[in-house]
């Protein structure tokens, strides 16, 4: 109980500094477009109404994200799964009106495993495969979608891991720090429930540079204790036969994206993640990687950085 309260007083001063920050924003008004002296001169209002009312509407185009994260850690929905190594994620990604597909991959440099004679170097180790559709309804965003994740087997020998299936529902708001919750459901061979509930806000530096600010906490409900990443763990960091139902990590990022040009973004980003009560941080020690005797030694936040380069049509 005790990380729990400080947990969420740290999250509530967050809230605050960031409400603070926002106030301090500063709007930059668009410059107006010069009109041309024979419109100013041979059109009346009235028929400048009727001209802009029958153009024809802008057809939305299909747009496209291509980007490399280069990260010091892989870490994600409470457990580190790297070590002493450097991640690189490729990312291609496709949209139409509000359609998007998107394929990412995570590859381990170096990654740790157990027998160490038989790590492989450079290993792709999870493929995702994600379609989603996202509609904007005034302030509102209601969307949905499908995640097929592949994994890869650890070490030459090594048995392959299932593969896992997933689905996700996301509301948000377009309100100040963007709020949003997203629900996923991983079904087939896992059957956890995962609430993901984050806030985000741009500041506009300047026209190349931006900070980008963005918290998020997490509940998790398991099903299938049989999988360690849905089983309770004791104050020992052990499995327990018990299912996780509680509170489980808080991640706070900072990301600076730089505008190169029109098309292409680096972002240098840093994040931190820590467990939201006991239960989150006997969680996140019992799946940690390191090799240590006694488990409660192992660590239960982390921080990891990198640097993103993104291409955009």
């Amino acid at each position: 109980m005790k990380i729990l309260k400080l947990n969420l007083r740290y999250l509530l001063t967050l809230t605050l500094c960031l409400l603070m920050i926002a106030g301090t924003k500063q709007v930059y008004a668009e410059e107006s477009k010069p009109v041309s002296d024979k419109i100013q001169t041979t059109t009346t209002e009235t028929d400048k109404k009727v001209l802009e009312t029958e153009k024809p509407a802008e057809e939305e185009k299909p747009t496209g994200d291509l980007s490399v994260s280069v990260l010091s850690a892989f870490y994600s929905n409470g457990v580190e799964t790297s070590r002493n190594s450097a991640i690189i994620q490729p990312c291609l990604t496709l949209g139409y009106k509000g359609f998007t597909a998107n394929v990412w991959g995570n590859i381990d440099t170096g990654p740790y495993q157990t027998p160490a004679d038989k790590t492989k170097k450079n290993t792709l180790a999870e493929t995702h495969f994600n379609l989603s559709y996202i509609k904007t309804l005034g302030y509102v965003n209601l969307g949905a979608g499908y995640s097929y994740v592949g994994f890869s087997p650890p070490y030459d020998g090594a048995a392959r891991p299932d593969d896992q299936q997933e689905a996700f529902a996301i509301l948000g708001l377009n309100v100040l720090f963007n709020p949003t919750l997203t629900v996923f459901k991983l079904f087939d061979k896992g059957h956890r429930w995962y609430f993901q509930m984050g806030v985000s806000h741009i500041f506009e530096l300047n026209k190349v540079v931006s900070l980008k600010l963005s918290g998020t906490a997490a509940y998790m409900i398991g099903e299938d204790p049989d999988y360690a990443t849905e089983a309770k763990y004791d104050d020992e960091a052990n499995k327990t036969t018990d299912k996780y139902n509680a509170f489980l990590d808080g991640v706070v990022s900072v990301c600076l994206p730089l505008k190169v040009t029109e098309h292409i973004t680096i972002t240098p980003t840093i994040s931190y993640a820590f467990p939201l009560t006991t239960d989150a941080k006997n969680y996140m020690k019992g799946n940690g990687l390191e090799t240590v005797t006694n488990n409660t030694d192992r660590a239960s936040s982390f921080l990891f950085g990198g640097l993103v380069l993104s291409f955009s049509f």
